[in-house]
């Protein structure tokens, strides 16, 4: 079983930018006609994850927020940063090196963003440069402090 999570970033961002500070070690990968840029990277054995950065335009947004009630939003240009990793590859590394990179983007970046685990559970927003923690409870042991 592989876990996700998903940091979307608003606005009309250099792809370059965010993969210098996601991943510097991403390589962009050959467009195919009608599908976006994208830099991926295979970091299972460094960080416990893979990650995937691409560019889009009409996005959109959803999770649960505090309340279980559905959470939305529709960012005209984004970037999202996806973090992929195996269930055994949580603990030790992959959930802290994801938020670490998550903190460092947000630290490096002023747009509007959100972080949504699995699809489906918002645990993150930033508007108007204030950060929102939503869903504490499930969020990963010692990952809260993080960011």
């Amino acid at each position: 079983m592989a876990i996700e999570y998903r940091l979307t970033l608003a606005g009309d961002i250099p792809l370059e930018q965010i993969a210098a500070l996601a991943a510097p070690e991403a390589t962009e990968e050959p467009a195919l006609p009608g599908y976006p840029r994208l830099f991926s990277a295979d970091l299972y054995d460094q960080l416990g994850y893979a990650i995937t950065i691409i560019k889009g335009r009409n996005g959109y947004c959803d999770g649960d927020d505090d309340n279980g009630e559905l959470w939305e939003w529709e960012p005209e240009n984004y970037i999202d940063i996806t973090f992929r990793m195996r269930a055994d590859d949580m603990g030790e590394m992959g959930v802290p090196n994801v938020m670490a990179t998550v903190a460092r983007i947000l630290e490096a970046r002023t747009e509007d963003a959100a972080l949504i685990l699995i699809g489906d559970l918002l645990l993150l927003t930033r508007f108007n440069g204030t950060i929102r923690k939503h869903n504490v409870d499930q969020w990963y042991e010692g990952t809260l402090d993080i960011i």
